[in-house]
């Protein structure tokens, strides 16, 4: 599946000129953008879709710790991209480009991810929705707009974080997207709940939905 190259989301580093029609990914279209936009437009580390894919055959490149196959395998914020020895985390840039930023192999172990939805099962349990389109249960007690750390190494989650005031915000979405400050209060307004955020240079607020929470 494809789409027009001047549709690509924003956050894409992809210039709007060029082949009319660009890959999409696979799956969480809206939040990411596919392995070979990534490795071949934005990284310029191959220079088509059958290079990538020998070297998806290879199993050099992994994804949150899993081998990648497909070429348009979504990369999403705050993914861990690893290969050729290295390792990598999805950020976004001063331009508010989806970018990579080099990272430690122990660094690599975990990612912060969103909760976004929950559901409790027939057997009490919680089944959790999480930003980057995957589910997993747990037992532990959590509110939509948290945070989690998760562990590859062991698949369990290290720890919870309160989506509340005196946390750091991130934000994901918006227009003020890849500002950062301490969430200096949480209110409700027409059923959905704002954060006041203190950053550098000034006080903004924005959608809890648009936020992601940090330490």
């Amino acid at each position: 599946m494809h789409l027009k190259r001047t549709e690509a989301e924003k956050f894409w580093s992809v210039p709007r000129k060029g082949t009319k029609y660009i890959a999409v990914p696979s799956h969480n279209k809206k939040n990411s953008i596919p392995l070979i936009v990534m490795m071949r437009d934005v990284l310029r580390l191959v220079n088509n879709k059958k290079e990538l894919k020998k070297i998806l055959n290879e199993k050099q490149i992994k994804i949150n710790n899993k081998i990648i196959h497909d070429v348009n395998y979504p990369i999403g914020l705050f993914d861990i991209i690893s290969f050729l020895n290295k390792n990598y985390r999805a950020v976004l840039d001063e331009n508010k480009k989806i970018s990579l930023e080099e990272i430690s192999k122990n660094d690599a172990s975990t990612k912060l991810i969103k909760i976004i939805g929950k559901k409790v099962l027939k057997n009490g349990k919680i089944q959790l929705n999480l930003i980057d389109g995957r589910n997993i249960i747990q037992k532990e007690k959590v509110n939509i707009g948290d945070s989690m750390v998760f562990n590859f190494s062991n698949n369990k989650i290290d720890k919870i974080i309160k989506m509340e005031k005196g946390k750091t915000a991130y934000v994901i979405r918006g227009k003020h997207v890849g500002a950062g400050g301490k969430i200096e209060d949480i209110i409700e307004r027409g059923g959905k709940k704002l954060a006041k955020i203190n950053t550098k240079n000034k006080k903004i607020n924005v959608w809890v939905k648009n936020i992601i929470v940090m330490e």
